[in-house]
């Protein structure tokens, strides 16, 4: 058993300790250190038997925490990440890993000379339906993959303040991208390969804060398919993730993370209903069953960290999903394609 200590306790790292406390036999969480007191956060680890730090490095020196898991702002995550394989500390790091290439090989050097076990947030690559995807392709089922694409939407920005860090466009930068979208870019790379080249677009039409809430990329995978992703921040909330094959298609369609729905359901019913289109024939449709992808991927990094099975996302693909995010976003700063570097 992994006895962790949660870093940040807003709404998102509140959600990863409720995805594991008092079922999980690989990981529990023991303690805890935010940036942000409230009553609130002391009701919920009194709630949740959290022995709160007064900082990170209180947190980093505890012998009794064998692990910690990152819920930042995204510009600190490399930096923690370092401190916590220096303090001989595993981490797990909420997505996206760094919003610079350099900075993920920084961490992931780091976490190679310390000998700790690093995890990443991109859950719904553990997802059964998304095995199921990832096995079809590789077996061929679906023929030669020509396209990838997916459209991911919630309405958060339209509630968010100025003084919130979400709203801060060098914490976020375009848009629904580092909320959303990376986990699609992680999709894309585990079924697909290597990104090569992207081209950005990324405004702002409906939301008060000066923040993008329209996004799209094009993508072409080193391998040569294309991709597609769209993320808007100000509209209902969705999810869908299509590949395209010279066999068919699979659609998968269901939900985004929405604050204010319950911890169970942002947890447990991301995927919804499920489509495989053949050549020929007819469609077949069916709904993918609630599956808790937080506890999955913490187990999964917890277990790593335990000497068990590996994590399932590589160092490697780490740094490639860093330099893809970072491409994406000079593409939209230059309004030109860029290679992924």
């Amino acid at each position: 058993m992994i006895q962790a200590g949660i870093v940040g306790l807003g709404w998102w790292g509140k959600t990863l300790v409720e995805a594991v406390s008092g079922t999980s036999d690989a990981i529990r969480f023991v303690a805890g250190a935010t940036r942000t007191q409230s009553p609130e956060v002391a009701e919920f680890a009194t709630q949740h038997d959290l022995a709160m730090k007064e900082s990170y490095a209180e947190l980093l020196a505890d012998p009794e925490v064998d692990a910690v898991v990152l819920a930042t702002p995204h510009s600190m995550h490399s930096r923690q990440v370092v401190a916590a394989a220096e303090a001989g500390k595993h981490v797990f790091c909420e997505k996206p890993f760094a919003l610079a290439k350099s900075e993920a090989v920084e961490a992931v050097e780091a976490v190679q000379r310390a000998d700790v076990t690093l995890g990443l947030g991109f859950n719904r690559r553990l997802h059964p339906e998304m095995v199921k995807l990832r096995e079809r392709i590789r077996s061929g089922g679906l023929g030669t993959i020509m396209h990838v694409e997916a459209t991911m939407t919630f309405p958060n920005a339209l509630f968010l303040t100025p003084e919130k860090w979400r709203a801060d466009r060098s914490e976020t930068p375009c848009g629904g991208l580092t909320p959303m979208g990376v986990h699609a870019v992680d999709g894309m790379i585990d079924l697909c390969g290597e990104v090569k080249e992207v081209y950005c677009q990324s405004f702002r039409r409906a939301v008060e804060i000066d923040a993008d809430d329209t996004t799209t990329v094009l993508f072409r995978m080193k391998e040569g398919m294309s991709g597609y992703l769209g993320t808007m921040t100000a509209t209902g909330g969705g999810f869908s993730f299509q590949v395209f094959g010279s066999g068919g298609y699979v659609r998968l369609e269901g939900m985004t993370h929405i604050a204010g729905a319950s911890s169970e359901e942002r947890r447990s019913r991301l995927f919804g209903t499920c489509t495989f289109k053949p050549i020929q024939g007819p469609a077949e449709t069916w709904q993918a069953e609630s599956h808790d992808v937080s506890r999955a991927i913490l187990e999964a990094f917890a277990r790593d960290a335990d000497g068990g099975p590996e994590f399932p996302i590589t160092l490697d693909e780490m740094v490639h999903g860093a330099a893809v995010t970072e491409a994406i976003v000079r593409s939209a700063n230059t309004h030109l394609p860029q290679e992924v570097s």
